[in-house]
């Protein structure tokens, strides 16, 4: 596994234009780009490029090439792929709801054989590959804009129909919803198959110990403890008032950094929680009795700020 597979990559707040940065483990399936802004006021265009490589000389391919251009009261989008510096058929798309002066927020969802792309919620167009996927590891952001924001998100990677799209919340420092440990979600009918639960947060300054916990009235199926001073991430779970041998999850190094995003997701399925990291599986585990539809409660607490709860 290679180890940058399993960064999430922190925000970038206000980068001066042109901007160009490394997308940590490149781009997979699933993986999501967010980006925050606002059209200038006399913008005649502007593009984000997803290259391979930052080369200038020669120049480096584009993968995927998005430009919006305007006109004096329309927008449309060119989309491309430069190769061996080449441009290639370009495909033009209108009716985007861009206009000068104006805010934005742009997400492209990026999956096996396409990526999708929506505009403040609104999806406005594919884009099939014409280079591997697996060679883009750079973002280039460059024209007549202001970015406020770019987010580095993850899918679901277990089901590519439940992958948040088009609504995703960014992890933006300052947010209103910022919620302080503990949290607690309640589940009043209980959970079920493929009820997908998605954690993003912020680990604060000194952390020490982070615990993630889904329970029932007499029991606790799923905790898990991401434990700063050992460096580790730990499964367990508590049964008739017992708790059952801590289960390791290993992994190439330990996940969570200080003031450093995360996201978790759990994905009850098949009699078992599949559980990922940042967009990348971990792993299956269960306790010796599952029954969702007792569980009636998550619980949060530790060294973290979330952001975002989605259930």
């Amino acid at each position: 596994m290679d180890p940058l597979s399993l960064l999430l990559q922190p925000p970038v707040f206000y980068p001066i234009v042109p901007y160009v940065c490394t997308i940590f483990g490149g781009l997979r399936p699933r993986r999501m780009i967010l980006i925050q802004g606002s059209v200038g006021s006399s913008a005649a265009r502007f593009q984000v490029d997803f290259q391979c490589g930052c080369s200038t000389t020669p120049r480096s391919d584009v993968a995927f090439h998005f430009n919006p251009r305007f006109s004096s009261s329309d927008a449309w989008i060119i989309c491309n792929t430069l190769r061996k510096d080449q441009w290639l058929d370009e495909v033009k798309f209108s009716g985007a709801p861009l206009r000068k002066a104006e805010s934005f927020v742009l997400l492209f969802l990026f999956l096996k054989d396409k990526v999708k792309v929506s505009i403040g919620g609104q999806h406005i167009l594919d884009f099939t590959y014409r280079l591997p996927l697996r060679d883009v590891d750079t973002l280039g952001i460059y024209g007549d804009v202001f970015v406020k924001e770019v987010s580095f998100l993850s899918g679901n990677p277990f089901h590519d129909e439940m992958t948040p799209y088009p609504f995703c919340l960014p992890l933006k420092p300052g947010n209103a919803t910022v919620q302080k440990t503990p949290v607690s979600k309640a589940f009043p009918n209980g959970l079920t198959e493929s009820h997908s639960i998605t954690l993003r947060g912020l680990v604060t300054e000194n952390p020490d110990e982070i615990t993630f916990l889904l329970k029932a009235k007499d029991s606790i199926p799923l905790k898990l403890t991401a434990d700063f001073k050992n460096q580790s991430l730990c499964y367990n779970y508590l049964i008739e008032k017992s708790w059952g041998e801590p289960q390791i999850i290993l992994t190439p190094f330990f996940l969570f950094y200080a003031q450093r995003f995360f996201e978790v997701l759990v994905l009850p399925e098949g009699g078992v929680f599949r559980l990922a990291i940042n967009g990348t599986p971990l792993g299956d585990f269960c306790p010796p009795v599952l029954d969702l539809n007792s569980i009636d409660e998550l619980q949060i607490n530790g060294s973290t700020e979330l952001y975002a709860v989605e259930c």
